[in-house]
């Protein structure tokens, strides 16, 4: 395997390239800063043994390896933990720990040595070592820039004036779009969830940081002062009982919806540093916790109805109650944790229905408002509440029968316009990813390509390069100096192919797996990871 180092002044786009690489190519990337939820404690990473940290004596004697947080900042409030140059270890050695069962996988480390100091330079010079005999690794750095370039099978070297192009080894004036292809050997790593991932969840979401305590002591207050002022309300005052019990619910459950944006960025960045299994799943439990906490939130205020008035206590109630407070903030769980927004378009966004419900649903003014735009209140859960309450509220237009089917319906429509945008949205992307993806296989189609994966990565390239057709292969042959093709010639007499691979092997050595590729091929093969 091959340790390639990505060098150039300060502002030449290093970081950049590291970005670029990531997007081309399925891989590892180790960002130089990953923001990581600072609360979280070093011993409850699931599957990792911090014990191999250099410094984690240091905790065992003070008798903090258990309580040690990873530490940092969130949400403005800074939590003691681990020092920053710490964290980059701790991040590092999860990567080695994670890939030591894995193989031929593409490695790409952003300023390793960043806020580290000189004590720990030869641990991670001895990692990068280890690592390097399974995996294929590509990393910038600005510090120790010699020591690792004495290490490096290969340096690229990018500019600040001139971004189009960068210099493989001694090849100067590289196309730059052709570079970050010829990264494109080695494979993504594979994660498989488990009890610890599960068990890893469930202690975070639940610590004393999660949130949800939070809305459990919030819920206690809220709906406390609920009961005292509300206590022995006359029947006739459903409507307003409704008003207020769904008004505590919505703000006792907002503060938790309005952070999941938080939540889902961290939590991303945590799963693309192997700190746990897959944003999807994690993603996915988050979406079943959050739900299940309005379902709660519901049982209490349904509760704390049927104890101040005792009218409303039917099942269809509570139903009623569960999917209206549900419609309220389920764009919050949809674009929080489904989106890319940031966290003010969330909180914009993400309260319209809310804000909706209160001009559209003719419930704060039964039989009030412009004719024709009053039919909106149909697409309003909260509108079909009040119908059902026993009352004459002069609610206009209010179904005779399934009235609780057009509730529910009505609650799923949020969730079924943001699942058609977000197909929409993934058809246009994935037109245009194709059409990306037809011109990089073009691009990996030529000699230069060739050319350049095989300057990178030697003989163990060839198996992949003779699938390749190639449009102008003769250059090839031309543009090596009888020198270099007397190396390569060597190389691949020595390089074994399957049986079905044999053609490619002539008694010409290079002539003739030149030979092989200009004819026509066995295999429609894609050379690498698009």
């Amino acid at each position: 395997m091959t340790l390639t180092v990505c060098v150039g002044a300060s502002g030449s786009g290093k970081t950049t390239f590291l970005n670029d690489v990531h997007k081309s190519h399925k891989c590892t990337y180790i960002r130089q800063y990953h923001n990581l939820r600072p609360y979280i404690a070093v011993s409850a990473i699931p599957n990792f043994d911090p014990t191999k940290l250099p410094y984690w004596d240091t905790y065992i004697r003070e008798k903090k390896d258990k309580s040690i947080i990873v530490g940092g900042t969130i949400a403005g409030q800074f939590m003691a933990g681990l020092s920053g140059g710490q964290r980059k270890l701790l991040l590092f050695e999860l990567i080695f720990q994670r890939t030591a069962n894995q193989e031929s996988l593409l490695i790409v480390l952003d300023e390793p040595f960043a806020g580290v100091t000189d004590d720990f330079i030869p641990f991670i010079v001895k990692r990068l070592n280890e690592m390097r005999k399974k995996h294929n690794i590509l990393l910038v750095t600005n510090d120790h820039v010699d020591t690792l370039k004495a290490m490096a099978d290969n340096t690229i070297t990018v500019s600040a004036i001139d971004r189009s192009k960068v210099k493989i080894n001694g090849r100067e004036g590289v196309d730059r779009e052709l570079a970050l292809l010829a990264m494109s050997i080695g494979d993504e790593y594979k994660h498989t969830t488990n009890n610890e991932d599960l068990a890893f969840f469930r202690r975070v979401e639940f610590s004393k940081n999660g949130g949800i305590l939070n809305v459990v002591a919030f819920a206690i207050f809220a709906f406390g002062l609920f009961l005292l002022m509300f206590w022995n309300s006359s029947p006739g005052s459903e409507a307003l009982i409704l008003v207020a019990a769904s008004m505590v619910s919505y703000f006792t459950l907002n503060p938790y919806f309005l952070q999941l944006v938080d939540w889902r960025v961290y939590m991303v960045e945590e799963a693309e540093a192997l700190l746990h299994s897959s944003k999807s799943m994690n993603k996915f439990l988050k979406s079943i916790l959050t739900v299940l906490l309005v379902i709660v939130v519901t049982l209490v205020q349904f509760g704390c109805q049927e104890l101040t008035i005792g009218t409303m206590t039917s099942v269809s109630w509570f139903f009623g109650i569960l999917f209206e407070t549900l419609s309220s903030l389920v764009a919050l769980i949809c674009l929080g944790l489904y989106s890319d927004l940031p966290d003010q378009a969330v909180q914009i966004f993400g309260a319209m229905p809310f804000l909706f419900m209160i001009f559209f649903s003719t419930t704060f003014s039964p039989g009030a408002g412009v004719d024709g735009v009053k039919a909106l209140r149909y697409l309003f859960p909260r509108f079909y509440l009040w119908c059902m309450i026993p009352l004459d509220l002069g609610m206009e237009g209010c179904p005779d029968e399934n009235n609780m089917l057009y509730l529910i319906l009505s609650s799923l429509l949020v969730p079924f316009l943001f699942i058609l945008w977000k197909l929409v949205y993934r058809m246009y992307t994935n037109f245009h990813t194709e059409k990306a993806k037809s011109n990089r296989q073009t691009m990996m189609k030529t000699v230069e390509f060739a050319e350049l994966q095989f300057d990178l990565y030697g003989e163990k390239v060839l198996k992949r390069l003779q699938h390749l057709s190639t449009t102008d292969l003769m250059r090839l042959t031309t543009r090596h100096s009888e020198s270099d093709r007397s190396l390569m010639t060597k190389e691949l007499e020595n390089f074994s192919y399957d049986d079905d691979e044999e053609e490619a092997n002539g008694a010409d050595g290079f002539n003739g797996f030149l030979s092989y590729l200009n004819g026509p091929s066995k295999k429609e093969s894609a050379v690498g990871d698009v």
